[in-house]
């Protein structure tokens, strides 16, 4: 994209980055946002033309002004070669995946990760002929011993988003390179503002773009950033299977884009302030929030990290289903449901299932997961602090 002004300034501040790149005015009438853009046909002026296909855009499926705003924005927060958009977080994990993949091959996938990405490993890879084998979070470098000569990826989510394990990336990195596998990362957690996989050896990294980089809870977004070497492979798989992120979306996650520092700074601030208030509250076991002290892996995290996410979870000493149930049905600030980053803060009860198999979640009590989104701090404690007098008066 032409964005003179982004291309010629010396500024390396993320902010200024955020501000600035992906933006063209000069490309669109002096208008400060690439509009969105929407269309199929995109026509040719000359049968030359048509038949060298090296006009920049050729149809709609493969991308728009609007689109490749973003995908600039991403690729340089990510120090990666290219990015692509494409319809959810989901979508992201299952391109990459397929990007390494081929019939008889064998993948690694940590225990702690996304749900929905553990069953389309077990379901539609299974049936491709693909492998999937799952890791303890906590492995490292002991990953080593659980290669095949067969297995060609790794896929990390650092940390997980429920149990929030930190992974040793350039670990496993090393490992998988050796066997010549390639480790992709789920990154919606931190944001590349927090923590940078492809620096620590990561080759792809994705994120599920409905969460921070939207930042509004409005729109379905996953996005796919790749090194030079692991590019034409995702490019390829994204190509054949026709997905494609909407100019409308594109542009909802450009205007998200454009505040992410600032929002995830706050973000930062108050949920490491709640996960600290609540590992005072009468009743609480234990916070899994990994900028805290007392989590397992916080040398990790420090190392690894320079921020820290709006998610973490909260255990509850034992109690009946019911208990559950009066603390988030009297609620009044947080909501229940899927997802997170937005404005809003949501607290939703954990039930694992068959999402462990490595390493059962064995801990004792009630797991809740918590968004802290803009609501009065004070306002939120106050919230929580009923919810768990309700709690214990249920038990």
């Amino acid at each position: 994209m032409n964005d003179r002004k982004s291309s010629s300034s010396s500024a390396t501040s993320v902010e200024t980055l955020l501000t600035h790149l992906g933006r063209a005015p000069d490309d669109q009438f002096g208008f400060v946002n690439t509009p969105v853009y929407r269309g199929s046909t995109v026509l040719f002026k000359t049968l030359a033309d048509l038949d060298s296909q090296q006009q920049r855009y050729l149809y709609g499926r493969a991308g728009n002004p609007t689109t490749e705003s973003v995908e600039t924005v991403v690729t340089a927060l990510e120090g990666a070669y290219r990015t692509k958009l494409v319809p959810s977080g989901l979508a992201a994990i299952n391109i990459a995946l397929m990007s390494c993949l081929k019939a008889g091959d064998d993948v690694l996938i940590s225990d702690s990760a996304y749900e929905p990405g553990r069953i389309f490993a077990d379901n539609f890879l299974a049936r491709m002929g693909v492998t999937a084998r799952y890791y303890d979070p906590r492995i490292g470098g002991g990953i080593a011993d659980l290669m095949q000569p067969n297995t060609r990826a790794v896929l990390a989510e650092s940390p997980g988003s429920l149990t929030f394990e930190v992974q040793d990336l350039p670990a496993i990195a090393e490992a998988a390179h050796t066997n010549g596998a390639r480790l992709i990362v789920d990154n919606s957690w931190a944001t590349p503002l927090f923590h940078k996989p492809l620096s620590l050896g990561a080759d792809l990294v994705v994120h599920a773009a409905t969460k921070m980089f939207v930042g509004h809870s409005d729109a379905m977004v996953g996005t796919i950033s790749a090194t030079e070497e692991a590019w034409p492979d995702v490019e390829r798989i994204r190509a054949l299977l026709g997905y494609f992120t909407s100019g409308d979306d594109a542009f909802l996650v450009a205007r998200g884009l454009r505040t992410l520092a600032l929002r995830m700074e706050e973000h930062r601030r108050r949920a490491l302030d709640m996960a600290a208030w609540l590992e005072t509250q009468p009743g609480v076991t234990q916070v899994l929030h990994p900028a805290l002290p007392s989590h397992p892996d916080h040398a990790l995290f420090q190392r690894d990290f320079t921020g820290s996410g709006s998610l973490f979870s909260v255990l509850l000493e034992p109690a009946p289903r019911t208990a559950v149930a009066a603390f988030v049905d009297g609620l009044e600030l947080f909501g229940m449901g899927y997802s997170w980053g937005g404005y809003e803060s949501l607290c939703l009860p954990v039930k694992f299932g068959k999402s462990r198999t490595v390493r059962p979640w064995t801990a004792e009590g009630n797991l809740l997961r918590i968004h802290v989104g803009f609501e009065g701090l004070d306002d939120l404690k106050q919230d929580l602090s009923a919810g768990i007098e309700r709690y214990r008066a249920a038990r």
